[in-house]
């Protein structure tokens, strides 16, 4: 098989030649710069400046020399436009704190203060305040709260969040539309769409990093969270706006890309915690279960994609609804979180979602274990999650920064193995 149609049979549940492997094909399936320079120096490959293809995580992009070193089976078709709302293009240098060197899209802007720190600002103007803040030494940036109070009397879900969501304009339909072509005539790689929009109450969007002035409404997590309980309607209006933009786009989508992309990237948003779900299921149920079935029904209706939602956590108790809701594809598969133990999984789920991760452990394993100890934990993974198909190989989330490279290339190597053995 080739690698297309490795990843259509394994969506289908079915179990191909080898198990499929991707990296760098999404913004939660790719590996931070300063790793992915480490990377390459230990493969042998050409050392050169990282492309930044996401800024705020600082994610690398995977070139082909990477992809066919490792064998790589999935790409990802990305939007033009990156986190902070700057066209990726006209490339520059710029350095990591750790030196590595990168290239970032021309249109960002950066600033840094006394103590080391550097920030970066919406839409790359630098007339505004800053809207994200990488400490010294630092591996990615993190949000800033640029949010102000709220009048709990006037909420307007509508009016607070009318900058966060926009319609496709048509530079960004015709770059989908060229880029899809590319990569499915040129390739023989499965594609990934990474269309959004499905990211229902992400708390990584609220401070809208990518906003010009001050984002209104309710924008602090904690504020987030209680406003569950607090203000439901608030939420209810707001997801409401947000489906029929999302809507809008997949149709845009649709005609820019057709059946050239076998998945479509929809959401982001996280709810569980180490230990448990973020709210009930109660809760899912009221909020976000209706908005999900809505996007899902309408992938399913009108294109052959399957639909992929990163949640990240304990979510067991969340599982049953995700999967009546039309959720095709479950991301990163988090087993070091209560309750998600991947047998568990596999025997109970394996045939209601395809697992897209799991790999390996990101939080432990990976950054502070032995290579030997890396090697067994992706054995052990494998041998779980690959029989039957409906298993896409990735880590647990992205590989950051300061991973050792011995225990990325055992990483890959124990997985090589195991595609041999079969």
């Amino acid at each position: 098989m080739n690698s297309r149609e490795r990843l259509s049979r394994t969506l289908d549940h079915r179990e191909p030649d080898r198990v499929v492997l991707d990296l760098g094909a999404t913004s939660q399936t790719g590996i931070s710069a300063s790793a992915l320079y480490g990377l390459r120096k230990a493969l042998g490959l050409a050392e050169k400046p990282i492309t930044i293809q996401e800024p705020a995580q600082i994610l690398g992009q995977v070139d082909e020399d990477l992809r066919q070193a490792l064998g790589v089976d999935v790409v990802g078709l990305w939007n033009p436009g990156n986190t902070l709302g700057v066209p990726n293009r006209d490339w520059k240098p710029w350095s990591m704190p750790d030196g590595t060197p990168t290239l970032m899209a021309g249109g960002m802007a950066f600033s840094r203060d006394e103590d080391g720190a550097t920030y970066t600002y919406p839409q790359g103007d630098p007339n505004l305040a800053p809207s994200m803040k990488m400490p010294s030494g630092g591996y990615f940036f993190d949000n800033i709260d640029r949010g102000g109070s709220y009048d709990e009397d006037h909420l307007d879900a509508r009016a607070d969040f009318a900058g966060d969501f926009g319609i496709f304009d048509d530079e960004t339909a015709l770059h989908l539309e060229t880029e899809s072509k590319r990569l499915f005539e040129e390739t023989n790689y499965g594609i990934v769409g990474m269309c959004g929009g499905g990211g229902f109450g992400d708390v990584f969007a609220l401070p809208a990093c990518w906003v010009k002035g001050q984002p209104q409404g309710i924008r602090r997590m904690e504020d987030w969270l209680m406003a569950h309980i607090l203000y439901p309607d608030y939420i209810l209006e707001l997801f409401e706006m947000q489906c029929d933009i999302a809507l809008k786009n997949l149709e845009i989508y649709r005609q820019a890309v057709g059946n050239r992309i076998q998945v479509v990237w929809l959401s982001g948003t996280d709810f569980g915690t180490q230990n448990g779900p973020f709210a009930s299921v109660e809760n899912y149920r009221q909020l976000y279960k209706p908005f999900h079935s809505r996007l899902n029904d309408w992938v399913h209706a009108n294109t052959g994609w399957k639909t992929f939602y990163h949640c990240c956590g304990s979510i067991v108790p969340l599982l049953d609804d995700f999967a009546e809701s039309g959720i095709d594809i479950l991301n990163p598969v988090q087993c070091s979180a209560a309750g998600m133990d991947p047998g568990f999984l596999k025997e109970r789920y394996g045939d209601r979602f395809v697992f897209w991760g799991g790999g390996v452990d990101t939080q432990q394993t990976l950054p502070f274990g032995t290579p030997a100890e890396v090697r067994e934990q992706v054995r052990e993974r494998l041998a779980t999650f690959a029989p039957g198909g409906g298993y896409v190989f990735n880590s647990i989330h992205n590989i950051v920064g300061k991973t050792p490279v011995e225990n990325i290339v055992a990483f890959f190597e124990a997985f090589r193995e195991y595609n041999e053995g079969m």
